[in-house]
This record gives C-alpha cells, sequence and structure tokens, in this order.
C-alpha cells in the first residue's frame, strides 16, 4: 500500500486506542460469551464484529492531534453509518469540548476493506479529507509497534480511471499528565485470570526492558546520525540540531544541586512511609496474638486453672 505525500503530521492520543480497544472488546463478550475450553484469543478476535466511531480532535496548519473518539451505529445490511446518531452525538461533543472537531472516523481489523471506502466517503461532507484509525485486534506477540495504523485518501489514476485509495500515514504518540498516569494505572492492574504476583512482576520488568531497549536504540541512531552530518557525509539539518540542543539543555537541571536536594527529601519521605507501613503491619499483628492469648487465659481461667500465662 502507498504512503502518503500529503505532508501533514499526526499526533495520537493513548485515550484514542484505549477507547477503541474498550469498544472492540464489550462488543466481542456480548456477541461471543465466553465458555469453558473456548479457542484461543487470536482466532476469537478474528471472528468478532468490527466496531465503529469517529475520532476528534484538533488540526493547525499541518499538524493534526487526535484526542478522543466516540462509538458509532453502523447497519452491516446497508454499509452505512446512523447519520443522525452522529450528529447528536456531535452536538453533544461541541458542548463539552468546543474546540474539537470531526477528523474521521475507526474502526478494526487487519487491513483496510473495499467496503471501507463507502464510509470513508460518507464522511466527507463533515471533514473534506477524513482520517481512517484502523486498530488490528489480532495478538502478535512478535510484533513490537503498536497495531494501529492511520490512513488518509488520495485520488491515484489507476488503468486510467481516478479512484480514491487509503495511503498509509505515519504518525507519534503524545501524551499529556492525565493520560500517563491512567495508562500507568491500566498496565499494573491485576489480570482477569489470576495471574500470580510473579506474573505481573515479569510482565512488568519485561516492559521497561522493552522501553529501554528501544530508548537506546533511538539514541544509537540520531549519534550516528549526528556523527554522520559532523563529517560531512550528509547534509546539515539546522532543524534537527535546534530539537537535539533543546533536549541536551534539559540535562543540566537534572543533574543541579536542587534536584539532587527534592529527589532526595523525596526518596526519604518514600521509605518513611514505607517504614510507618511495616510498623503499622506489625502492630496490628501483634494485637492479634494478644487477643488470641487473653482469649486462651480467660478459657483457662473458667476451667479453674492454674497455670500462668504470659
Amino acid at each position: 500500500m502507498a504512503s502518503s505525500s500529503s505532508g501533514l503530521t499526526f499526533k495520537l492520543h493513548p485515550l484514542v486506542i484505549v477507547n477503541i480497544s474498550d469498544h472492540h472488546t464489550r462488543v466481542k463478550s456480548q456477541s461471543q460469551p465466553p465458555t469453558p475450553g473456548a479457542g484461543d484469543a487470536t482466532s476469537s478476535s478474528s471472528s468478532a464484529p468490527r466496531v465503529f466511531g469517529c475520532v476528534i480532535g484538533v488540526q493547525k496548519a499541518r499538524t493534526v492531534e487526535i484526542f478522543n473518539s466516540f462509538e458509532l451505529l453502523y447497519d452491516p445490511s446497508t454499509r452505512s453509518l446512523d447519520r443522525s446518531f452522529l450528529e447528536k452525538k456531535q452536538e453533544l461533543y461541541k458542548k463539552v469540548f468546543p474546540n474539537f472537531y470531526i477528523l474521521g472516523w475507526y474502526s478494526t481489523g487487519a487491513d483496510a476493506e473495499e467496503s471501507d471506502m463507502h464510509i470513508h466517503k460518507a464522511l466527507m461532507d463533515i471533514n473534506e479529507n477524513p482520517v481512517y484509525v484502523l486498530l488490528n485486534p489480532l495478538i502478535n506477540h512478535a510484533q513490537k509497534d503498536l497495531p494501529v495504523t492511520i490512513y488518509e485518501s488520495e485520488m491515484h489514476v489507476i488503468d486510467g480511471i481516478p479512484q480514491l485509495i487509503f495511503v498509509r500515514s505515519s504518525y507519534t504518540i503524545e501524551t499529556v499528565e492525565a493520560e500517563r498516569i491512567s495508562v500507568d494505572h491500566v498496565a499494573h492492574l491485576k489480570p482477569s485470570d489470576g495471574g500470580s504476583a510473579a506474573t505481573q512482576l515479569a510482565a512488568h520488568l519485561t516492559g521497561i526492558h522493552s522501553a529501554i531497549k528501544m530508548l537506546n536504540s533511538r539514541i544509537r541512531v540520531l549519534h550516528h546520525y549526528l556523527n554522520a552530518m559532523q563529517k560531512g557525509e550528509i547534509p546539515c539539518d539546522h532543524s534537527l540540531l535546534r530539537q537535539v540542543s533543546s533536549l541536551l539543555r534539559r540535562l543540566p537541571a537534572i543533574e543541579s544541586e536542587k534536584f539532587q536536594d527534592d529527589f532526595l527529601m523525596e526518596y526519604n519521605d518514600t521509605l518513611l512511609i514505607s517504614y510507618l507501613a511495616m510498623f503499622t503491619d506489625c502492630t496490628s499483628t501483634m494485637n492479634d496474638l494478644v487477643d488470641k492469648i487473653n482469649i486462651a487465659y480467660d478459657r483457662h481461667s473458667r476451667k479453674g486453672g492454674r497455670t500462668a500465662f504470659i
């Protein structure tokens, strides 16, 4: 599939991915109730019905930032969306987010289908160039990238006939503080299958290792690129150099004396809270032990025993 030539920069927020995943999970669980001895997750996801919705956000110049999404009603028989429901949802979202506009739509599946173009064209009266966000629900443990693809539509001449086709567009993940907290909370949720603490720890450490590995690989690429630029092997890119310079200016702030003092203060507060929690737990255990001894002493006293208890 061809790549986009529009020159637009897409920024996708995690909330959109979470919303689409939640939409797919709910529809799949309602249409396919879990049964004992069911097949693997891959086959179950492949047979689950597709879900559809709209993505909203803002566009500033050549930058398109997708912040949120909402669900849509889809009629498989007519292959169309419920426009009255769409207009009602759009009106409600405009009251809460007046600066957000409908940027396109989303669906689930392994790849874009021919029928998707009908939905895409139907939304062109709202946005003349809508984007198509596709989430692949199939589980692929070997895949390192997010199973999310963003498509644009472009007019290409195929066999002498102009046709509107989907083209892939690159994107980056953009987050705000609230989203980072939410994603971290979801990542630490206990698995529904009752996984052990060791399993959760292994998954957490694997995620940290993958993140560090990816960071290291990107730093290596940037280092090689700067070396080649310094040697004159590639032309000098002043825009990239300004970005690197801005990134490096943040490092002294991390190594400052004020940062060390604040870090040690937070670290000591955390240790103090841990110690207090440990003392509270020990005190509670000691109280339980004393209560048991007192009960045993009372029972022994009622029987006329003379043995002394501590």
